[in-house]
């Protein structure tokens, strides 16, 4: 598979492909369909190749057929319907918009935000299962229309990065890099059409988009994806859907630990592995998830840039440890030196690959680019070390190391220590301002049952070498996350650290 256009052709015509709790069930057969008529409705809109179609749909059968319908035609554009009015502006106005497509009595801030340029279109799909869109069309519809496949190297997908260190930029995402992803997360989990996917996180970035839902239709198997998924809800579903596999990032992991109360409970009959992925899995949650579902949980490594995947743990018998993202799954992995130069192996470095998931470049971001390439490896901006047998570890964004006095700290140590005391929940460590050292290491915890400041300390300094024991621990009620369940700790900072 070189581009999206052959992705819904693995599975049977009468299986299920996708499947929405109380809702509409397609088949294979009537997905294809789905997403020819998506097509069409959008060329006969006026949606030609290269334009850039926006949409903001919840988790829903629409945001899967419409992405592989504009993919199709054009440039698919998702974007978080949670947006405010400001931020869709700014999105939209960022990607040059051509087409926005929202759910006909929704939206109201996309609408809002909707620059001049961009048109309207109101689009769902029906409970029982068909497609709607207003204003039907701009030009004469052609029974005959000619039909044209987009290229490998067209672009079908243009997502930002979360801006975590620096504004947004724009990554596209061409046929050849999703198709290459898509491949490597079939391979890496040996997925099957047997494989029910319950999809949970969000379908506007690439972990539920490309892992969750891609991944299983170029297998054969089938999506199930909530339309408003909490956590609360998850048993539920899952005694109905009896999923083999589900994809999410460590936060809702945590949640649907928490709601339940039983080792391998109903719903969890199917299921043969666990995948965690977009944050730093701490080992004592994995410890508990693996002992709640009765199967192996793999920590992955992805990244917008790389179309999502970059390394996981394997599937048993390989071995998986925790604390480590895995080997490389289809794509280069290195620890490189300042200029680029891959360190041997226990060296700490930033982590760079390569391979047909990574991106060409940035979008109209030459300083962007000329600082994520260097020898054909794409710097990732992350610190880790590779072992012998390539088996990654994360250190820490390098963006985010502390530097106290000349000592370069890695934040994930700190959160580590912290995590493995027994009334920490969750730890954040960072940088803060000091006259002398320059930055300071502090951290906010979340905690289970009463705990001092000292008290963490001490235990801290059992582990940590005193330099690196947060001189400040705030202990909060929540950790400040992005929709996709990344912790921003520049913003950790600022809404703990002392003005």
């Amino acid at each position: 598979m070189a581009n999206l256009t052959s992705l819904l052709t693995v599975g049977g015509a009468e299986d299920v492909a996708l499947g929405v709790p109380g809702g509409a069930t397609f088949t294979y057969r009537r997905l294809r369909e789905l997403v020819d008529e998506a097509s069409e409705s959008l060329a006969a809109a006026g949606v030609q190749p290269g334009m850039r179609v926006a949409m903001a749909f919840p988790n829903g059968p629409e945001a899967i057929i419409f992405f592989l319908a504009a993919a199709t035609v054009a440039t698919a554009c998702p974007l978080n319907p949670g947006y405010t009015e400001t931020e869709f502006r700014y999105y939209l106005e960022d990607i040059g918009a051509q087409f926005l497509l929202v759910p006909p009595d929704d939206g109201a801030a996309a609408r809002k935000g909707r620059p001049s340029t961009a048109r309207l279109l109101n689009a769902e799909i029906s409970d029982d299962g068909k497609l709607r869109m207003a204003p039907t069309s701009t030009l004469p519809r052609k029974r005959e229309r000619e039909k044209t496949l987009p290229l490998d190297d067209d672009v079908a997908l243009v997502l930002h990065t979360s801006g975590t260190t620096s504004r947004p930029k724009r990554v596209p995402l061409r046929h050849r890099n999703l198709a290459a992803s898509v491949e490597n997360i079939v391979a890496s989990y040996e997925l099957t059409p047997a494989d029910v996917s319950l999809c949970i996180m969000p379908l506007f970035h690439v972990h539920g988009l490309v892992a969750s839902a891609l991944a299983a239709f170029a297998s054969g198997g089938s999506v199930v994806v909530p339309k408003q998924f909490a956590p609360l809800g998850f048993w539920p579903i899952a005694r109905d859907v009896k999923p083999t596999w589900f994809s999410a990032s460590p936060t809702p992991h945590q949640l649907i630990v928490m709601r339940g109360h039983e080792d391998r409970p109903p719903g969890t009959e199917r299921l043969r592995f666990v995948r965690s992925c977009s944050a730093a899995l701490a080992p004592a949650l994995m410890a508990v998830m693996e002992q709640r579902f009765g199967v192996p949980v793999l920590e992955a490594y992805g990244m917008t840039e790389a179309s999502h995947q970059m390394s996981s743990n394997p599937l048993p018998p390989g071995p998986r440890y925790p604390g480590s993202v895995g080997v490389g799954t289809g794509v280069e992995i290195a620890v490189l030196d300042e200029q680029g130069t891959a360190l041997p192996a226990g060296a700490t470095g930033q982590v760079g690959i390569r391979g047909p998931n990574v991106i060409d470049g940035y979008e109209n971001n030459p300083d962007a680019n000329a600082t994520s390439f260097i020898n054909g490896w794409f710097l990732t901006g992350d610190q880790g070390t590779l072992d012998a047998a390539g088996y990654l570890r994360l250190l820490g964004r390098l963006k985010e190391l502390i530097n106290r006095g000349g000592e370069k700290i890695a934040p994930r140590e700190i959160d580590e220590a912290l995590e493995s005391h027994p009334a920490v929940k969750e730890a954040v460590a960072f940088g803060v301002s000091h006259p002398t050292w320059g930055e300071e290491v502090a951290a906010a915890v979340v905690v289970e049952r009463p705990v001092t400041e000292k008290e963490l300390q001490a235990f801290c300094r059992q582990s940590l070498a005193d330099f690196k024991v947060p001189r400040h621990i705030y202990i909060v009620e929540a950790i400040p996350r992005t929709p996709t369940g990344k912790v921003q700790r520049r913003f950790v900072a600022e809404q703990f650290a002392p003005k």
